[in-house]
């Protein structure tokens, strides 16, 4: 079944269920390398430490309405993966306000809040407590988890046995067990097979229709563009451009291929001027 993009008509009558404005996050880096660690003593106490700030995020504002999914897309290393940390609060930003209403369920990093040592029991337990819901509920509809996520012949098996196909079902079933007002997906589904991505899909295609704004980080363009409401083109902590997923996505890929023939051609810029700047939408 191919999926298409869907949105709620009630999603113009309620507030934004994430807000970001004006978010910048700074990284603070430390420019003189001691030798050992006595050096770095008397080279602090001596005041002749300098420092500099990376900004990994600067200036970024955009809002996510309730039943509505925004693709995040860009480069590695281009602030994504960061983004989704500062809405979960896993980082604070340096600079800005976040405003999120409602349970978040993030799923930033494969084997984020489990326990290796743990079984699969034990870690549904353990990784639907954190995301808030009552233990009780988890250990009833453990077995359900468990069937949706093809484990239920692993469960008294520690993660440390799982693969990464097999942590990125079960966390994608823990996460979509309840019904959270935010999802943060991070290329989890990217290590699922065939199948699971098309039931993965399909219950985020659920999940939207009750009302849960979906933030989804992707290299998968083409499920994006089935997917997405809008698209966010990020780069180098910055927004690029933002809004009309399959516009957003046409223009990610022209400055992709501009800068594969940039690095040929021995030029130094990635974005072509004419890409950036653009009105968002």
């Amino acid at each position: 079944m191919k999926l298409t993009r869907r949105r709620l008509s009630v999603a113009g009558t309620r507030p934004p269920a994430v807000e970001l404005h004006d978010i910048a996050l700074a990284y603070r880096l430390c420019r003189n390398r001691s030798g050992s660690l006595q050096d770095h003593v008397f080279s602090l106490m001596r005041r002749q430490l300098s420092y500099e700030d990376l900004w990994a995020l600067n200036g970024v504002s955009f809002s996510v309405q309730p039943g509505e999914l925004v693709a995040v897309i860009g480069p590695n290393g281009a602030g994504k993966t960061t983004l989704l940390k500062v809405i979960a609060r896993v980082l604070p930003p340096t600079r800005g306000r976040v405003v999120v209403r409602g349970m978040i369920a993030p799923m930033i990093e494969l084997g984020a809040g489990f326990n290796a040592e743990l079984t699969g029991l034990e870690n549904i337990l353990l990784y639907g407590s954190i995301l808030g819901h009552d233990p009780a509920h988890l250990r009833r509809r453990a077995p359900a988890i468990a069937e949706y996520a093809n484990l239920t012949s692993f469960l008294d098996v520690p993660l440390r046995s799982y693969s990464s196909g097999m942590l990125g079902r079960l966390a994608f079933a823990i996460a979509t067990e309840g019904e959270p007002e935010v999802l943060l997906v991070d290329e989890v589904l990217a290590v699922g097979d065939e199948s699971f991505r098309h039931r993965s899909e399909e219950r985020i295609s659920q999940i939207i229709e009750r009302g849960t704004a979906v933030l989804l980080v992707t290299h998968a363009l083409e499920m994006a563009s089935a997917l997405a409401d809008r698209a966010i083109w990020v780069d180098s902590g910055r927004i690029i451009e933002q809004g009309a997923t399959d516009r957003v996505i046409a223009r990610y890929r022209a400055a992709a291929a501009a800068g594969i023939a940039a690095e040929r051609s021995g030029s130094s810029s990635a974005i072509p001027a004419e890409l950036v700047g653009l009105p968002h939408e």
